[in-house]
């Protein structure tokens, strides 16, 4: 028997844009009514314009994968991509242009805060609702009911009209609904950004389980750390298009080398600031093992951070700082003081250049630099923030059987000594 859950050929998704274009019928009217008289329409925003009725926008183009049972998939994209118009097709809320689509299993959906929800009815009777849309019987719903409370934690208020909750309780409550009612694939958007960190950590982990017992999992974030974390297999999406589908890591590379492509810089100067009363940085540099001004690294290769700077009176408690980031979260924060207290004591007014090197355990990727002089906890005396852009890749040594960029997790790509006794 096939494990395929999934399968879709060739699916397409296309809107029309005009003065029809699915809000309510007295809003078209009126939009309406207004181009007709040839007056503004009183329900676009402030600046914006009639679309061409004959425009249209295409939403998801030629798209074809398949996921197996048990699978964690991530669907990652910029903003536009087509990530929500396929979870909208997949769930059918939409109906897709064209193309086929094989789905095995019930879905639980949970796309929107407060999808599925009716307003007037309480937490309770909502719970009850989702479960028969999704064919449960009254008493398979009772049965998980418990848990479903102690999982939301929202015990006060489960015989409350959801109307009046909070979009946080309707997350939790509405995650919860979708995750313990039993369905076979669980999709779930971007709704979970809503929830504070507590809970975003327990869904995914519950997201996990789910995976773990042989249920399907379809996950939309824009927060990378989330999809590493809880996703196997990950999509790629970019206007529309299937740009890659695969390992998750090899797809959030491949992500990250379309979208945050940069301009390498590995020498930024600044010019004097009076306004600067304690302390400025005029010069920050990287250079490789030889010397040389360098923005482009071979992996494992010495790379040297040079800052000029003055100290324009003596100062109390200050430090030296850098910060790397890589994909938007931070790879390693650095101060001088790690090693030397004693320069917190006091510094002297004139002019240093300090140096610094940085390790050679940077996996291969784009990396952003920070400057900073400060009082730690305190106060931030000058900061220079995302100067220096430099890459690391791996270029002449053979990582094939080691994937250090790729499959390797971690941020650091670290080679341990290993001594071997035989016994």
């Amino acid at each position: 028997m096939s494990s395929v859950v999934i399968k879709i050929e060739e699916l397409n998704k296309m809107y029309n844009l005009g003065s029809i274009n699915g809000r309510t019928l007295s809003q078209d009217l009126n939009s309406w009514f207004a181009k007709v008289r040839k007056k503004e329409d009183p329900n676009l925003k402030i600046g914006s314009k009639y679309y061409n009725k004959n425009e249209k926008l295409i939403a998801l183009d030629n798209i074809n994968f398949e996921i197996n049972q048990g699978d964690t998939v991530g669907i990652i994209g910029a903003n536009g991509a087509g990530k929500s118009t396929l979870l909208k097709i997949l769930s059918r809320v939409t109906a897709p242009t064209s193309g086929s689509i094989y789905i095995k299993g019930r879905i639980a959906s949970l796309l929107e805060i407060g999808t599925g929800f009716h307003p007037e009815l309480t937490g309770r009777e909502n719970t009850y609702l989702n479960g028969a849309i999704l064919g449960m019987s009254r008493k398979e719903i009772s049965d998980k009911l418990r848990d479903i409370i102690e999982f939301a934690e929202i015990e006060k208020f489960i015989d409350t009209p959801v109307k009046r909750y909070s979009s946080g309780m309707y997350v939790r409550l509405a995650f919860a609904v979708a995750a313990h009612l039993e369905p076979e694939i669980l999709v779930v958007d971007e709704v979970l950004a809503v929830g504070d960190y507590q809970f975003q950590q327990k869904c995914l982990g519950k997201m996990g389980d789910i995976s773990k017992g042989g249920r399907t999992v379809l996950f939309v974030s824009h927060q990378l750390s989330m999809i590493r974390a809880l996703c196997s297999k990950c999509i790629l999406l970019d206007h529309g298009r299937l740009v890659k589908y695969g390992e998750t890591n090899e797809v959030i590379e491949e992500y990250i080398k379309q979208k945050h492509s940069m301009d390498l810089v590995c020498h930024a100067e600044f010019e004097e600031n009076n306004q600067q009363e304690n302390a400025q940085v005029y010069r920050i540099s990287l250079k490789n093992q030889i010397g040389n001004e360098c923005s482009n690294y071979e992996i494992f290769e010495q790379i040297i951070l040079e800052v000029e700077y003055e100290i324009k009176k003596p100062l109390i408690g200050v430090a030296l700082g850098f910060s790397i980031y890589k994909n938007q979260g931070a790879v390693c924060h650095s101060f001088d003081t790690d090693v030397n207290s004693s320069l917190l004591n006091k510094r002297e007014p004139g002019r240093y250049i300090a140096t610094v090197d940085i390790p050679p355990m940077l996996k291969a990727g784009n990396y952003v630099m920070d400057f900073t002089i400060c009082r730690p906890g305190l106060e931030g005396i000058d900061f220079k923030k995302g100067v220096i852009t430099f890459i690391v890749e791996e270029k002449t040594i053979d990582t094939s059987m080691c994937s250090y960029s790729t499959r390797r997790d971690g941020q650091f790509a670290a080679r341990q000594h290993w001594n071997y006794i035989k016994i």
